[in-house]
């Protein structure tokens, strides 16, 4: 790439040029050379040859002068040949046998040149030396005998032929005309070289002419033409190929031109139909503009229509289930109980369906937001079952819980609509099982540092699902076939939505089936694991080695119970039913520690009593799982020592086998037998406010079974001026009134009147969470939807009437209510969570000093990031908030230094949260109830 690149730098022209010098002068230096180097050794050859040439005969002539010891004679020779050849010869000498000088043509000052400088016995030829500018050729002289003496070859030979050598002579031979003649040689051969080059810049120059300006004149006609300028044109005679090339570029150019008007043509059509097009468009957005107004404003009326159709609809409720309950507390014969019993499981299930179509409304608006709190998952599941397995019970259908035990406990997300996938799951599963089993499993499939992904799979024996049946099993309003809708009832939205709030999680959902054989629905949740335990945590330390007798002839369920009974490590006898009770007998007096019998392992054939009261015999503490709502478990109550309805939830089994109290009374005695224990009322003065006769009767009604005393209005006026007049300790406020609403009213209320911090609950039917915003920020303290539920009634009485009264610090360092919202409204889990966040805010904060005086930003992050994460699940927005902008801040990349001033302001709110929280403890620890511990099994 790089080499094409640097091709295109050179025009044609330089190419030509390049391509034809070239050659031409690389020719030329060669050949020059050559003949200029050849020339230089004829040269020199020829000057030797002419020095041999005198310096021989010379040498023959020497000999009789030099035997007859005549050197005039001789130094009259060698003048005579030095002045003969004078431009030739410099200087000639003769030496002797001693090397020395006999005989010299003139005088010369640099004679000691001539000398020989090897032994003499060497010089047997003619020899040549360079000297500089100068040759010396050096020839021996032999006397005339020596002819004869030359056809011997050995030793005494050759000191024969010494012997008759009379010496050497020597002559300066000049080579300046050599020289001069090797220069005139390399000029000569420049200038033919030169003429050469010159000849062909003549022809490249005409090439050039002929060839490059053609084609750069193509190349400026193409570029005028990519320009724009189509009538341009190659002109001019041109050869050979040049012209097929002008008239291809022609040609080229006249069809441009050509395309370029029709190309004109059909843009300036398209562009009418492009403006006829925008100006539709146009018309078309102002439409949609108009349509998406008329659809937010329907969305809006949408909005106030579900708000105004759930109070609507749950007020009436309200009042029906209400007071169905409280007759139900009156004397009542058979029937009568039953009937009220209808009316109640009548009223409860069309809230059910308003409460489907309401969510569904939220989940189609993008309306239903999540939540992210800490909550027990076992538990959670448990509460979820619990709440179900009546409705097995009451068809004998086996519910089985199984978790495996890799799956955490302590978790973060929604619990209530994780809660509502599996009832509604669960509740299909029962629903559509007429016999059979319905298997609840949940394992762990992935898990990262601090997230998890769980798969949770209910697998019933009931109707199944035909292949073409499934493809529908997800939309709303739909069944498998119409037929299930009549036999079943139900709107067909619970799977719709449960498969949204799946994916609003990030999981999925499917289901696998096959007509008359069962189904497994299945989803996956991604959940992140909670820092701080959940929970009412259970050591099973004692239950290691312990002794069990499992009698339980039901697969599933004794496979569960099974592996629960080893993860505790129990050891664990394992039987069917109590006819193999004979082989399980223990050697000698033992007994089991524990036995827990389902109330399918007795035999019809005998009495159930005598059979429990064998097991009794076998074992210490007799547990026993009902499995059916037919059960008598009057008759045999004294014969166990704990009765539980199966599924059994994982912690309530723990706590009863670590702490085995046998039962004084059971909850599973006929209700005319059970005696109701009144109730004792809490000394508070209440306000209730509520413009619906029937409701405020309810709510009248409820409330003095509960508190002492109770003032009721039937306006939101009326409950202002009250108010002005009477300090009261909870007030229950209606929201949709006429007139001053619950709204307007409770804002009076905080503003001018006797009761600007008495607690203020919400009690309305609006379901939708825009309506729970504007009842939270308008200064309320919490909510409770209608219809009123007497527990949850209960439940905000004993919450509110010993609220903290906190006014030694700022809300915003540290919010009691905003940790329990944060704690999912467990007062026990959100005081746990301060007790530890003020217990590990010493090491927190030492850590902080430390990287800020160290300047270490790895340090300072870890240390933030870890308060960060306490910070979540405490109450102290303040505090939250700064450490989300350090941290923000250093994992952009800034310094320690950089937000120096936000860490030290963090460390000061830390010292007042520290102040705080541990003024939030010393008042609510002694307060606070453990729900765990009180909760009915």
């Amino acid at each position: 790439m790089n080499k094409a690149d640097n091709m295109t730098k050179y025009s044609l022209r330089s190419w030509v040029l390049v391509l034809a010098l070239a050659p031409t002068i690389l020719v030329g230096i060669l050949l020059g050379s050559y003949f200029t180097i050849n020339r230089f050794y004829e040269l020199e050859e020829t000057l030797i040859e002419q020095g041999g040439n005198i310096i021989e005969p010379l040498a023959i002539a020497a000999e009789i002068g030099l035997e007859k010891q005549d050197f005039e004679t001789t130094k009259k020779l060698i003048t005579a040949a030095q002045l003969n050849k004078s431009s030739l010869v410099q200087f000639i000498a003769i030496f002797d046998t001693e090397n020395r000088v006999i005989v010299t043509s003139h005088h010369y000052k640099d004679h000691e040149l001539m000398r020989y400088d090897q032994p003499l016995s060497s010089l047997m030829r003619t020899e040549l030396e360079q000297v500089g500018d100068s040759l010396i050729l050096r020839s021996p002289i032999f006397s005339s005998d020596h002819e004869l003496k030359l056809t011997n070859f050995g030793d005494k030979d050759s000191q024969q032929i010494s012997a008759a050598k009379l010496g050497y002579i020597a002559i300066l031979v000049n080579k300046e005309n050599s020289l001069l003649e090797q220069h005139r040689a390399a000029v000569a051969a420049f200038i033919i070289v030169l003429i050469g080059v010159q000849l062909n810049l003549l022809f490249t120059f005409r090439l050039v002419k002929n060839v490059t300006q053609p084609i750069t004149e193509m190349v400026r006609v193409v570029a005028k033409i990519r320009e724009g300028k189509l009538d341009t044109r190659v002109d001019g005679n041109l050869i050979g190929e040049l012209d097929l090339l002008k008239r291809g570029i022609n040609a080229m150019a006249s069809s441009l031109s050509e395309y370029h008007d029709e190309m004109q043509q059909n843009i300036d059509q398209a562009t009418s139909d492009l403006r006829e097009t925008l100006e539709q468009i146009e018309i078309q957005n102002v439409e949609l503009d108009l349509a998406k107004k008329r659809a937010l404003e329907a969305s809006r009326i949408k909005s106030e229509f579900l708000a105004n159709m759930s109070h609507e609809l749950r007020t009436p409720l309200n009042g029906v289930i209400g007071f169905a309950k409280q007759l139900l507390k009156t004397p009542l014969h058979t029937s009568q109980q039953d009937y009220i019993n209808t009316i109640e499981k009548s009223a409860t299930n069309l809230l059910e369906i308003i409460n489907d179509i309401l969510d569904f409304s939220k989940l189609e608006a993008g309306k239903l937001v999540l939540e992210s709190l800490p909550f027990a998952l076992r538990e959670l599941v448990g509460d979820t079952v619990t709440i179900l397995s009546n409705s097995a019970r009451e068809k004998d259908i086996e519910l089985v819980i199984d978790i495996d035990q890799s799956v955490p406990e302590a978790l973060c997300g929604d619990p209530m609509r994780i809660g509502q996938i599996l009832t509604n799951l669960i509740g299909n599963a029962i629903k559509f099982t007429d016999s059979g089993s319905v298997h609840l499993s949940l394992k762990l499939t992935d898990r990262s540092k601090d997230k998890i992904n769980i798969r949770c799979e209910i697998t019933d024996t009931g109707i199944g699902i035909d292949p073409q049946q499934q493809e529908i099993l997800f939309q709303a309003f739909g069944q498998a076939d119409s037929s299930i809708s009549r036999r079943f009832g139900g709107t067909g939205l619970g799977l719709i939505i449960t498969k949204r709030l799946v994916n609003r999680m990030g999981g999925q959902i499917g289901c696998d089936s096959k007509a008359n054989e069962g189904s497994t629905f299945w989803f996956t949740l991604p959940l992140e694991t909670s820092q701080y335990p959940v929970g009412h945590f259970l050591t099973t330390e004692k239950l290691l080695n312990r002794s069990m007798l499992l009698i339980e002839p039901r697969e599933l369920s004794n496979k569960a119970l099974l592996k629960q009974f080893q993860h505790w490590g129990m050891k664990t006898t394992n039987i069917g039913s109590t006819s193999q009770l004979a082989e399980c007998s223990l050697s000698g007096s033992k007994k089991y520690d524990y036995a827990v019998v389902s109330c399918k392992a007795l035999s019809p054939d005998k009495d159930s009593t005598e059979q429990l009261k064998y097991i009794k015999d076998l074992s210490q503490f007799v547990l026993y799982l009902v499995c059916t709502n037919e059960q008598d478990t009057h008759t045999i109550f004294d014969t166990v020592d704990k009765i539980l309805p199966a599924p059994v939830n994982e912690k309530v089994l723990a706590e009863t086998l670590i702490d085995p109290k046998p039962d004084t009374n059971s909850s599973y005695q006929l209700e005319e037998h059970a005696q109701v224990e009144p109730i004792a009322r809490e000394n508070l003065n209440v306000l209730a406010v509520d413009d619906n006769p029937a409701n405020l009767k309810l709510i009248d009604t409820l409330l003095k079974e509960l508190v002492s005393q109770v003032t009721v209005i039937d306006n939101g006026q009326g409950a202002v001026n009250i108010a002005q007049e009477r300090s009261f300790d909870l007030i229950f406020m209606d929201i949709q009134m006429p007139g001053t609403d619950g709204i307007s009213a409770t804002k009076q209320i905080r503003q001018h009147s006797l009761n600007r911090n008495t607690p203020i609950i919400a009690v309305t039917a609006h379901a939708i969470a825009e309506e729970r915003e504007m009842i939270q920020q308008s200064g309320m303290d919490g909510y409770l939807p209608k219809p009123i539920d007497e527990a949850a009634l209960k439940s905000v009485i004993n919450r509110w009437k010993t609220r903290p009264k906190f006014t030694h610090f700022d809300p915003f360092t540290l919010n009691w209510e905003l940790c329990l919202t944060q704690a999912n409204q467990k007062s026990d889990l959100a005081l746990d969570m301060l007790k530890m966040l003020v217990a590990s805010l010493p090491e927190t904060t030492d850590q902080i000093k430390q990287a800020l005086e160290e300047f270490n930003q790895e340090s300072m992050l870890a240390s933030v990031h870890k308060l960060h994460g306490a910070c979540c699940y405490c109450g102290v927005p303040t505090t939250q908030k700064l450490c989300q902008e350090i941290e923000s801040s250093l994992k952009r990349g800034s310094a320690v230094a950089d937000v120096e001033p936000e860490i030290l302001e963090l460390l000061d709110e830390l010292t007042k949260v520290e102040s705080a929280a541990n003024q939030v403890i010393s008042q609510l620890s002694t307060d606070v109830i453990d729900d765990n511990q009180t909760r009915l099994l």
